[in-house]
């Protein structure tokens, strides 16, 4: 069950056609001729432009050959998340589809209708009872396996900034493997996990030499601006690579940090570390990426007292206030039930406080001394908030197949949906000590 989709093709002002990587694939000759049909969904879904049609389709068609379904892909974590939410508030819906054997009126892409009624195949209320009685528990965990019991593993991107959906994704599979197969962008593709079974705090990516010419700039040590070549990087080093592609790109920086780990023969490895950009800044300090990710995993720790789940999150430097303060948006859910859920005031607290513990010494030396820095603030918003955010992005021209949901966000459209839907407020009550242990 693979959750591929495909995007209207843009035109530039000289006629040539463009599209992300993903949707290049799928309109492909190469895809259309395969000599092996090995997806549960029909090419007419992938190629449904309108992405709720093609996820409704795509699930339906997974759920009816359920026995069938030997892994479940998607080319990045936060997509099987979504697939995955949409049926918890879709499953009923499902269930009288599969019960009666008729797709639901709203399905009009004519393509759909007819390659879906086909695997439909009529009435199947046994199906549908199985379906009813698993996913009308008060608890999704496991989800995966109760309804596709043969998956072996979920494949999709989990390193960077996917990372914070591995544990929503074992919570909902039975901790199943969790696949990373390649590193690619739609500019080249970098290079493939060659273990693929490994921890996925442990994937690395040997890289492939005949795909681009790649260099590298190193990100640390005294030689900022020396270039080297795939055959000079080091051992423990960080790197942000450079590729010269057969399609015209020269040199082009791709903004990615990554860390030379390892050999694969004489191919170099690298593990995935972050996006070169710095996420929140409102004084002289530097958030990255990777602070980031560090600080939720800390408190997620926290969370897990409550049995809550962070399934989502995004952040902006709010400088309104006096001094700013960081925001962050989470979307909780409750590991034992589903539904509404009131977090508890001390623990969002406690979250907010081991967030600020977690930054660098100078973010707790400007939010402790010099008032600067305002308190860190969550801001809780009800469930379904970032599938909101992500069709804003879409109706804007992004691909669902690669859309991930931004780390911090600065458009007021998008600040704008995620206001309308916070449900709580939560303040860190004390200063992160200076040098934090």
């Amino acid at each position: 069950m693979a959750f591929l989709n495909s995007i209207p093709l843009a035109t530039t002002p000289s006629g040539l056609h463009v599209a992300p990587l993903s949707t290049s694939y799928v309109i492909s000759d190469y895809f259309k001729n395969r000599p092996l049909k090995c997806y549960t969904s029909p090419d007419e879904v992938i190629l449904c432009v309108d992405y709720k049609q093609s996820m409704y389709c795509h699930l339906l068609c997974g759920l009816v050959q359920r026995e069938e379904v030997v892994s479940i892909s998607a080319t990045f974590a936060c997509l099987i998340v979504q697939a995955i939410q949409y049926l918890e508030s879709h499953w009923k819906e499902f269930c009288n589809n599969i019960r009666f054997g008729y797709i639901s009126e709203w399905i009009t892409h004519l393509g759909c209708r007819d390659s879906v009624s086909v695997i439909l195949g009529g009435p199947k209320p046994e199906l549908a009872d199985l379906i009813e009685r698993e996913c009308s528990q008060k608890s999704w965990e496991g989800i995966v396996t109760r309804l596709w019991p043969n998956v072996k593993y979920i494949q999709c991107i989990i390193t960077g900034q996917m990372s914070q959906y591995i544990p929503i994704l074992e919570f909902y599979s039975n901790k199943l493997p969790l696949f990373s197969p390649r590193y690619g962008s739609s500019e080249t593709m970098f290079g493939a996990n060659l273990n693929p079974l490994c921890k996925p705090q442990d994937v690395t990516y040997t890289f492939l030499p005949n795909m681009s010419y790649f260099e590298f700039l190193p990100v640390d040590g005294s030689n900022n601006n020396e270039i080297v070549g795939l055959v000079n990087v080091k051992l423990g080093c960080f790197y942000e690579p450079l590729i010269t592609n057969h399609f015209g790109l020269c040199r082009y920086r791709m903004g990615d940090i990554l860390q030379m780990t390892g050999f694969y023969n004489s191919a170099p490895q690298f593990k995935f570390v972050r996006r070169k950009n710095i996420v929140l800044s409102i004084d002289l300090e530097a958030t990255t990426e990777e602070d980031i990710s560090k600080a939720l995993n800390r408190a997620a720790v926290v969370l897990e007292v409550s049995d809550l789940m962070l399934m989502g999150f995004t952040c902006y430097a709010d400088i309104s206030t006096v001094p700013g303060h960081y925001v962050f948006f989470w979307e909780l859910k409750d590991k034992k039930f589903s539904g509404l859920i009131k977090p508890d005031n001390k623990v969002m607290m406690e979250c907010c406080y081991a967030i600020e513990e977690s930054f660098n010494v100078l973010y707790r030396l400007l939010r402790s001394k010099s008032g600067s820095m305002g308190a860190l603030e969550i801001r809780v918003v009800r469930q379904g908030t970032f599938d909101s955010l992500m069709e804003y992005f879409i109706s804007k021209g992004t691909s669902m197949s690669q859309f991930k949901i931004p780390i911090s966000i600065n458009s007021p459209q998008a600040l704008a949906i995620l206001g309308d839907k916070v449900v709580d407020q939560f303040f860190s009550d004390k200063c992160p000590q200076i040098w934090s242990t």
